[in-house]
């Protein structure tokens, strides 16, 4: 065989491999904003949830790269991510397995859109339909917040308070979404967020650890997302998990291209 074409079929296997991965990664990633459950034994008290300090990462660009692991009972796939995200306004990521770049991603406030570099294929997803389909409001914020560890929803005045030696628990509550958050009373940092889906018994857990200075706040560097959803199949849970090897802030202004070629075709 000659070498050109026995690299060419290397190549060829190298990103179909790369684009099943990347496309169960982007979909879990997606559904890994909306969903969580509670272990931890607290106490009610009576407290204003304004009462609850929490520290919340600030910056105006952030950049991080990152290995993300995808886990279910039978498999496990790995995925090299490189993040980039300016505050309130844009996320943008590329993935590569074995270093071949195989699809990327860019959320903004309008949509979601991956494309697959590989079947030269996109998907762009409505947070309006997102958000009919999981009975919660889903929008850029919510997604951003949940990769940065910040409280996916706001405080507000009706949320209920519980509390232990090392946590403050906020409760709360959007239509038949329930949401909890642990709160460590020493370091201020969220370090769980549990949302429950009252209707369908969907859920989602995101669990904060291997926290580091970034700037002058600390930032969680690990991410483990559990996913219990009903499918056509059956239940299915699956485990994301997300780990930095570099974040850094600043005020310098990063670049975010973002092109889709014509002969893509919109799945």
């Amino acid at each position: 065989m000659k070498p050109s074409k026995r690299k060419s079929q290397i190549e060829k296997y190298c990103n179909v491999h790369v684009y099943r991965k990347l496309k169960t990664l982007s979909t879990l990633l997606l559904l890994s904003v909306m969903f969580v459950a509670c272990s931890k034994k607290v106490i009610p008290v009576a407290l204003p949830a304004a009462s609850i300090d929490i520290q919340e990462i600030d910056f105006e660009y952030l950049h991080g790269k990152a290995r993300l692991s995808y886990r279910d009972n039978t498999k496990e796939r790995e995925v090299k991510a490189n993040i980039r995200i300016r505050k309130d306004s844009v996320i943008w990521m590329t993935f590569s397995v074995i270093g071949v770049q195989g699809g990327k991603a860019l959320i903004n406030k309008d949509s979601i859109t991956i494309v697959s570099t590989v079947d030269k294929e996109y998907y762009v997803f409505d947070y309006a339909e997102l958000s009919r389909r999981f009975n919660f409001k889903i929008d850029y914020f919510v997604i951003q917040n949940a990769m940065l560890g910040n409280l996916v929803m706001p405080k507000s005045p009706d949320n209920k308070i519980a509390s232990n030696e090392v946590y403050n628990q906020l409760n709360q509550q959007q239509g038949s979404v329930s949401i909890k958050n642990q709160i460590n009373k020493s370091t201020k940092k969220l370090e769980q967020v549990e949302l429950n889906e009252s209707t369908t018994g969907n859920s989602l857990k995101i669990d904060y650890a291997d926290f580091q200075p970034v700037g002058d706040k600390l930032f969680p560097y690990k991410s483990v997302i559990d996913i219990l959803y009903k499918s056509v199949k059956g239940l299915v849970n699956n485990t994301i998990v997300i780990e930095y090897n570099k974040a850094e802030v600043g005020d310098k202004e990063l670049r975010f291209p973002f092109k889709i070629p014509h002969r893509y075709d919109r799945r």
